[in-house]
Order: structure tokens, then sequence, then C-alpha cells
């Protein structure tokens, strides 16, 4: 189904709890409102739509990705670049590495690692931040 995207900054600040396969629904709301929201949006976090999960959808190279409980555990090159955001007015700075390990969860629940680079590791980036409560 697709949600509403979250705009109040005090919702978007609390960090996010660990997902269950209980949670699968949140996923699937993820990418309805991700691919309704694609023409202007290549990622989003389960808090950007009323759920404090770690859950995040995400357009890697045209294929829509789900990921449960991700982890960035490596990070390397540090850049500083410019983003925009749904639930955010405007562009803001931050800082961003070029690449990137991130481990999470798939859709069975199965344990993945993959090593993203240039603007998938960003989008990535971006939506591990907002459950972390972080917002640029």
């Amino acid at each position: 189904m697709i949600r509403d995207i979250v705009k109040d900054e005090e919702f978007l600040k609390i960090p996010s709890v660990n997902a269950s396969i209980k949670d699968k629904q949140v996923a699937v709301d993820l990418l309805d409102t991700l691919e309704h929201n694609s023409e202007n949006c290549v990622g989003l976090a389960a808090n950007m739509i009323g759920h404090s999960l770690n859950i995040i959808a995400v357009n890697i190279h045209q294929t829509l990705v789900i990921m449960y409980n991700p982890v960035i555990v490596e990070k390397h090159d540090p850049y500083e670049t410019e983003e925009g955001c749904l639930s955010l007015e405007g562009v803001r700075k931050t800082t961003r590495y070029k690449s990137i390990v991130v481990e999470y969860e798939d859709h069975k629940f199965k344990k993945k690692s993959k090593k993203l680079s240039g603007f998938s590791a960003q989008i990535v980036q971006h939506e591990v931040d907002h459950l972390q409560g972080i917002i640029i």
C-alpha cells in the first residue's frame, strides 16, 4: 500500500529498532511507496512511512532491494555532497563515502553482505542514517 511520507523531524530523529519477519508488510508498503515516488526518489527508510523499524528499500541499478536490519560495516574515501530527501525541504550538505560494505537480511531473513560504490553507496548511507535518527 502506498503510504504518506512523514515530514515530522522529531519523529524522524527517533532511532529505529530491529525488524523481524512479522514486519514484512512494512517492507511491501515501502516498495509500493518507493515505486509511486520513483521520479524523485531512489530510497526510503521505514520511518519515512511511519514505522520506526530497521528496514530500507533502495533502487540499486534499476533493481528495487529491501534490506532488513542493515548495518554499514566498512566505509572508504569520504567526500562532501548535497542531498535531498522526500521528508525534508531543499538540499543539505553531508559527508558520504565512495564505497561501503553493508550487512543486512534479505526478504527471507537470510544474512547478506554487499559491497557498494558510487551513487548506490550514497543511497544506502542516506537511508541507514534515517534508521539511526540522523537527518541530513
